[in-house]
């Protein structure tokens, strides 16, 4: 190994503590040893991206921005989320404003900021220093009437370079779009791929779309396409630049949410936290690969493992999208969805689509597969009365700490210790701060034993509809895995 290796090194290992996003894989420095002399520091710079939550006159939306106290972050640092340009029609080229909507005062405590009304434009955030590692915005809107009516929740995503929303739609009640944020001083190039039940859809609109510097474009899919498809795949594919993306899915009858990005395409997936009052659950997968992919369908539920009568099994045929009902699934207790291929492993990306209620005061959520808690996962935006939040450990039992912030208005922060058995969901009772004013955060943080996935939902009850929404919580990506760099290697040296 020469001087321009040791120096990669140490330049990637800074790297990855700045960014959060790297870790280094040389071929002479692979292996069990690579992996003992890896060190987790916390992120030292984040950015987060939260798309323009509403064109209704009757939206009101809240932002929460929350980061954990971090043992080993620097003691000093920022944050703020900042209003992006928007050059798309419905925001008529709106120049970026000056004052940020949000600016966190100190790691622990939440704070808030607020929009009201149609037309306010997505947000670009960046954290630094003690307010990174962890940092969690969560966008959440009232919709009082309209299509989309209800209560819309989404947490603001990190910037990145491939999307994929099973579980879009192009069908006449439907007036999806996918919103695509770009931080960068740079433009980036995107292309949006459809895809249905038999296949890709045919359009050359959605290649090589143009996203301007600092600014934000909704698409609405129907203008990508002439086919009206019920269940769609979305993929967001970027040739240049990176971007945060996501599904706005607004339905005239059943209300309307977010659809977050599912995780990668992944053999095994898991979709936590389906309300135990669901009326209706619609599973939506897709394989992007040249094999077909075989499911087994099982239900976790708070004694075991479920097989849904009629619904063992999933057949997936690639680059195909595909979608079944599986009714009221839950039949009043907590669940969350697992799938594992029955024999060969496939890559396989899927989300649920969540019904409450009946008749004219439905309302419609999104649940994407999604990745493990891992180190801790982050909920911001939590309510004393209107936050039920659910952990699934599919593997092996777990232990999992669950701490309640202080709250944005005051309250002290309290935690609580739960064990989750193995193939078992449970929807827990969080603990709430004494003596809570405001909104709170949620921290979650296994202890011990198998990966433990989760999910929070929000309720609200707006003119008599119960509306709610869901944030599946993955790591928050508090912390990085990065090579040590002040290790005496001159003995490598050839």
């Amino acid at each position: 190994m020469n001087r321009t290796t040791l120096s990669l090194i140490a330049g990637t290992a800074a790297l990855a503590a700045i960014t959060g996003f790297a870790t280094l894989t040389t071929p002479d420095a692979a292996g069990k040893d690579t992996a003992e002399a890896a060190a987790v520091l916390p992120v030292e710079r984040t950015s987060l991206l939260c798309p323009a939550p509403s064109i209704s006159d009757l939206a009101d939306t809240s932002y929460t921005s929350y980061t954990p106290v971090t043992k080993g972050a620097e003691n000093d640092g920022k944050a703020e989320l900042r209003p992006a340009t928007d050059h798309s029609a419905q925001g008529k080229g709106k120049k970026k404003a000056d004052k940020p909507v949000l600016t966190p005062k100190e790691p622990g405590t939440p704070v808030t900021g607020d929009a009201s009304g149609g037309n306010s434009p997505a947000l670009v955030g960046t954290a630094e220093g003690r307010f990174a590692p962890g940092w969690t915005v969560q966008e959440t809107t009232e919709v009082a009437a309209g299509t989309g009516r209800g209560l819309q929740g989404v947490n603001c995503t990190a910037p990145d370079t491939e999307f994929w929303f099973p579980g879009a739609s192009t069908a006449a009640d439907r007036t999806d779009y996918v919103h695509l944020t770009n931080p960068d001083d740079s433009a980036a190039v995107v292309d949006i791929e459809l895809y249905g039940k038999d296949g890709a859809l045919d359009s050359t609109v959605g290649e090589g779309l143009t996203v301007q510097p600092h600014s934000s474009e909704p698409v609405l899919l129907s203008t990508l396409t002439d086919e009206k498809q019920e269940n769609l795949t979305v993929h967001v594919n970027v040739r240049s630049g990176r971007l945060g993306a996501a599904v706005q899915a607004l339905d005239d009858k059943l209300g309307g949410d977010w659809l977050a990005a599912s995780t990668d395409p992944t053999g095994s997936l898991v979709l936590p936290g389906i309300p135990k009052d669901a009326t209706a659950v619609r599973l939506v997968a897709f394989t992007p690969g040249d094999s077909d992919a075989d499911l087994k369908v099982r239900l976790s539920s708070p004694t075991g493992e479920i097989t849904p009568a009629g619904n063992e099994t999933l057949h997936v045929k690639a680059g195909m999208t595909t979608a079944v009902d599986l009714g009221d699934l839950t039949r009043g207790e907590a669940g969350s969805l697992i799938l594992t291929p029955t024999d060969q492993s496939v890559p396989v990306v899927a989300a649920l689509r969540v019904v409450r209620g009946k008749g004219a005061k439905q309302e419609t959520a999104f649940i994407p597969a999604t990745r493990p808690v891992g180190t801790r996962a982050t909920s911001a935006d939590n309510s004393a009365k209107g936050t039920t939040l659910s952990l699934v450990a599919p593997v092996g039992a777990a232990k999992v700490k669950v701490t309640a912030s202080a709250g944005s208005d005051g309250g002290t922060a309290v935690s609580k210790t739960y064990t989750i058995k193995a193939g078992t969901t449970e929807n827990v009772e969080a603990p709430t701060p004494s003596g809570l004013k405001g909104t709170y955060a949620l921290t979650v943080e296994p202890i011990s034993g198998g990966p433990v996935y989760a999910s929070r939902t929000l309720t609200a009850t707006e003119e008599g509809v119960r509306g709610f929404t869901i944030q599946t919580l993955p790591d928050d990506r508090g912390t990085v895995a990065v090579p040590e760099a002040d290790q005496d290697l001159s003995v490598l040296q050839k």
